[in-house]
Order: structure tokens, then sequence, then C-alpha cells
């Protein structure tokens, strides 16, 4: 921690000294320079327990460092907080509907809507990707973890598994 303060300092006063006082307003530091530059694998230091310390590196604002900030954890949150929103928007619709005493409708009528909405249509498929539906997909194979008759046949039977 005194390493990176000492850091900071010298990276403040060098700051001054080059540009005069500071018209930022914060601690003379430019608006797109790091609070200290990140140190040499060959400056590390060994730890007591015989391990090298991972060197400290400061990270912007994200409006400084665009790419201190990974567009898939941002659309994760975006998702995470419209399906927030979503679910909210619903139980606040049901609980209108049971006031007005139709709650149960406006539920079945949802189930329904989850139910459309949860199908793929056709175009949907991915190519090369088999049916859950043996008979749909080339030589009427089965995906894998599914029971035919005959494995349910000789398991009531307790036949040995043919090819083990």
């Amino acid at each position: 921690m005194e390493q990176r303060l000492a850091a900071f300092r010298a990276t403040r006063k060098r700051a001054e000294l080059e540009g005069g006082p500071s018209t930022s307003g914060r601690c003379g530091k430019a608006p797109g320079e790091d609070v200290a530059a990140p140190p040499t694998p060959s400056q590390a230091q060994e730890a007591p327990g015989g391990r090298a310390k991972e060197p400290f590196q400061t990270q912007g604002s994200p409006l400084q460092n665009p790419a201190a900030t990974s567009p898939s954890r941002w659309d994760q949150s975006f998702l995470t907080n419209v399906t927030f929103l979503k679910v909210a928007l619903w139980l606040v619709l049901l609980g209108l509907f049971v006031e007005l005493e139709f709650g149960l409708v406006y539920f079945v009528l949802s189930l329904f809507y989850w139910m459309y909405v949860g199908t793929r249509g056709p175009g949907e498929k991915k190519k090369g990707e088999k049916s859950a539906y043996s008979v749909f997909n080339p030589g009427c194979k089965p995906i894998q973890g599914t029971l035919t008759a005959e494995q349910f046949e000789r398991e009531l039977q307790f036949h040995p598994l043919a090819g083990r």
C-alpha cells in the first residue's frame, strides 16, 4: 500500500512540475492517465510465503478505459434487469387483475402465452441439430438418453444391456 502511495505522490509531483497546477481538479492526474504504472515482473516482490506478489494495476473508470468493462457482462446485466422488470410488471398486473376478480383468467392466459413463447418454430432449428422425436431425424435415429421400447423390455425382463 505504501508503494502505491509513493508512486501516486511521485506521479502527482511529476505532473505538477511538467504542467504546473492541475486544471483537471483531480490530484494532478490527467484524464486518461492511470495513478501508477504497473510494475514489471522483475519488480515484483517476493512475499514471505515464497510466492511473488501480484503487481497492482489500477483501472480507471469505464469512460477512461473502455476495455475495463466487457460487453458480455453488460449484456448479462441488461438481460437480468429486463427480466426482473418483466416479472415485476407481471406481478403488478396480476395484483390489478386480482382486484378486478380476473386473477385466475390472467394467470391462465399468461401460462398459454409462456408456452407459446417457449416453443421454437422450425426456422429456428440449428443446422445439424437433432429433433427430440426420432421420426424427424435422418434414419430415425434417437437422441442420446432416449428410452426405447426395446431397452424398456430388456430392463423389465432383467436381461443384460446390449453392447456392455
